[in-house]
């Protein structure tokens, strides 16, 4: 084993892959689409009242849901727009516009099909499925009704798709599944993982001669199913002419109707952004040139309703953050005095927070002390004060940084400061719950990992602060962005609209100086006397899969101390010849062999549950019955159902950079591959090194790639429209 100091490299699987025209997909929707429709069901051996992680996560949905629909009742009149446009463009935002402010309805404006287009049959339009509600036995599952499911699968088999959808299908469509599918058959693109050539084929064999690829109904699901993918990539919204692009080449023969038509269902919306001038003008020039030369340019954007809705509910929640005055807990002296007793940006920070209700704080790992400091000081100014972090990961590793927390609240004065998940905040499974207005019971929240926030999650906790509450966002912005959709984090960081306190407290070691220096796009190597830092250099990836298995079983064992359990392998992909499966699979055959009698678990693996897309929950497999299998996640014991193993339970061995955000182990094994060259980018690689608390081996196929990831790859772009949103509500602020 080489312990040369060398620079370490990354997996980019995790990384979004989107081409210059078509959306693509972050890597780490990979297991989420696997378990889209599956949801744990309770722990049976636990009190009855005592919610479940997924009823956790469903009670959020059903907010969220709630939420939707007060906002879509409370718009009234026309998007804004304002600009010049022209063409199809400009047909299309006035469309939209006649059918917003009720001058024409949508049959008017967009039903009259061009004669070369194959008017489409009236669809059956089920309506949208509420989120299902958590089932009251403890280990119950919910789902579609048995007979549902069975005519579903009949469906299918018609069609000539797999009957394993019907479960899924017969979710997403509700009571008549069955009757919708046969008379849209492209609503089986809403199923995660289908593909539109999947569900063209799917078409054709149910409608025959009727199936063409210029029927609405197809190009509606079409650019439904993008959008969605968009999503996944990160995006909120995509701009029409990459969409209409894209249409064309999934074989749309018309995009800009099918855009249409999809506005026209409400299934997506359209948004007219104007856009920064790129040049200077000399002063008193616009009021020269009149009005029609002071248009300023704009873009036409299109989403989902729901990222859509929730972006704007996420500016006006920091906006009326921003611009209300905190609640006078304790007096400018008493803060002033917390500030002198801390050091170093700390003193900034909680200066900062002292006056502003939004304060974002950057740094490494070193600077949550910083957090942590500002938490006690407003404890001890009489403030209820709250960290949370968006999964259990974060939340463990920052609660070990605040201290044990007295198990029964003081009788006298707010609960010491605790560290919950975003989710059980939300829920009221953690934290103080909520007072007699439905607002979160407390004054001063610290969300850590916040690059994690996508903007489903940040509006729903912007909506249920209290006024007067103060909000920090404190992150590493080096890292890799949400799962989600959004960026929360970096576009505020963009946009200044708050105070922003940047740690000075550097991440100490050899790890720390390579890990910061790769921050900046330089990989150098590092002084590693303590064998902190190891490249192992691999030939191809069988080699990589031997030596990983050998370092994590053997090496790091015996020569740095760290046992097996506590060493994280981290590589780009699930797929691949050094993938999370094939690592797994190795890793599990030396470490925890056994004959996988439960869907390929045995007693004693290490695994992640994926109750929901994007959510992520480490644990082991404690034992399986008729149930399901019974594991253990963050102290709390999880039964996921037989049905629900497959698309929701993964080996955890291994995991890819996106699956380890917000953890730390002792020792982390990254794993590069030379067919992941691709995949890697400045961001992963940041992230990947970053989960190593004492030790680092790097597992290193990429030869020269991975220098030049560091030096050239920054993070994919996300169309977001969270600055435009938040520009006119709020004043740009130079702190």
């Amino acid at each position: 084993m080489s312990t040369e100091p060398e620079p370490a490299t990354e997996d980019a699987t995790d990384a979004v892959e989107t081409g210059p025209e078509t959306p693509g997909t972050a890597e780490t929707a990979g297991a989420a689409s696997d378990a889209r429709s599956d949801e744990p069901a309770g722990d049976g051996g636990e009190a009855a009242a005592q919610v479940s992680e997924v009823e956790a996560e469903l009670a959020a949905q059903r907010i969220e849901r709630e939420r939707i629909e007060r906002r879509k009742a409370e718009k009234q009149g026309p998007i804004d727009a304002g600009g010049k446009l022209s063409g199809s463009a400009a047909d299309l935002l006035a469309a939209v516009r006649a059918v917003e402010s009720g001058e024409k309805p949508a049959a008017t404006v967009f039903g009259a099909p061009e004669p070369a287009r194959r008017p489409a049959p009236e669809p059956v339009r089920p309506p949208r499925p509420a989120p299902a509600e958590p089932s009251a036995g403890p280990a119950g599952s919910v789902g579609p009704a048995p007979e549902t499911v069975q005519s579903v699968r009949g469906v299918l088999a018609e069609g000539g798709a797999p009957e394993g959808l019907a479960p899924q299908t017969a979710a997403l469509l509700g009571e008549g599944a069955q009757d919708a599918l046969r008379a849209d058959p492209w609503l089986l693109l809403r199923v995660g993982g289908v593909r539109p050539e999947q569900a063209d084929g799917f078409a054709r064999a149910l409608l025959g001669a009727e199936c063409g690829p210029d029927d609405e109904r197809r190009g509606r699901a079409v650019t439904g199913w993008l959008l969605e993918q968009a999503a996944l990539a990160g995006h909120t919204a995509l701009e029409l002419p990459r969409l209409t692009a894209t249409l064309a080449q999934r074989g749309v023969p018309d995009p800009d109707a099918a855009v249409q038509s999809t506005l026209a269902e409400g299934e997506a919306l359209a948004f007219q952004d104007a856009l920064e001038e790129t040049g200077t003008r000399r002063e008193g020039e616009q009021d020269e040139q009149g009005e029609e030369g002071g248009e300023r340019p704009v873009r036409v954007l299109i989403g989902l309703e729901r990222y859509a809705l929730a972006e704007e509910s996420l500016a006006d929640g920091l906006a009326r953050l921003v611009n209300s005055a905190p609640k006078q807990d304790g007096s400018a002296a008493d803060w002033e005095q917390a500030a002198a007793s801390a050091q170093g940006s700390a003193a900034e920070l909680i200066r900062a927070v002292a006056g502003h209700g939004l304060v974002l704080h950057t740094g490494g790992e070193a600077s949550l002390a910083e957090p942590a400091a500002l938490l006690h000081a407003a404890h001890a100014l009489g403030l209820r004060a709250w960290a949370a972090a968006p999964g259990p990961l974060g939340r463990d590793r920052f609660a070990a940084l605040l201290g044990a927390v007295p198990a029964e609240p003081p009788s006298s004065g707010p609960q010491a400061p605790a560290a919950v998940t975003v989710t059980g905040l939300l829920t009221g499974v953690e934290g103080p719950g909520r007072d007699a207005d439905g607002a979160l019971d407390l004054d001063l929240l610290v969300v850590v990992d916040a690059p994690q926030l996508d903007v489903e999650a940040g509006a729903l906790l912007a909506e249920s602060l209290p006024d007067g509450a103060r909000l920090v966002l404190a992150g590493d912005p080096a890292v890799l962005w949400s799962v989600g959709p959004g960026r929360v984090f970096a576009d505020l960081l963009a946009a200044r609209v708050c105070p922003q306190i940047a740690s000075r407290r550097p991440d100490p070691g050899p790890l720390g100086e390579l890990v910061s220096g790769i921050g900046i796009g330089e990989l150098s190597q590092v002084e590693a006397p303590g064998k902190e830092v190891v490249i192992v250099p691999v030939r191809d990836a069988g080699e990589a899969v031997h030596r990983t298995v050998q370092l994590v079983a053997d090496s790091v064992p015996r020569a740095i101390g760290v046992p097996a359990e506590e060493t994280q392998v981290i590589t780009p992909g699930h797929g691949g010849a050094a993938g999370t499966r094939v690592l797994n699979a190795a890793l599990k055959e030396r470490l925890n062999p056994g004959p996988g009698r439960f869907g390929g678990f045995d007693p004693g693996d290490r695994v992640v549950h994926t109750p929901v897309p994007g959510r992520v929950l480490p644990g082991r497999v404690i034992t399986a019955d008729a149930e399901g299998l019974h594991l253990s996640c963050a102290g709390e014991t999880v039964i996921v159902p037989r049905d629900r193993v497959e698309g929701s339970v993964r080996h955890g061995w291994a995991l890819t950079a996106h699956q380890a955000l917000g953890g730390r182990w002792p020792a982390a094994v990254v794993v590069l591959p030379g067919d992941a060259v691709q995949a890697l980018s400045r961001p992963w690689i940041y992230t990947a090194f970053g989960r190593a608390a004492r030790h680092l081996s790097v597992v290193h196929g990429a030869e020269q790639a991975l220098p030049r990831a560091v030096a050239e790859t920054p993070a994919k772009p996300r169309t977001t429209r969270l600055p435009i949103l938040l520009a006119p509500q709020i004043p740009t602020t130079t702190d």
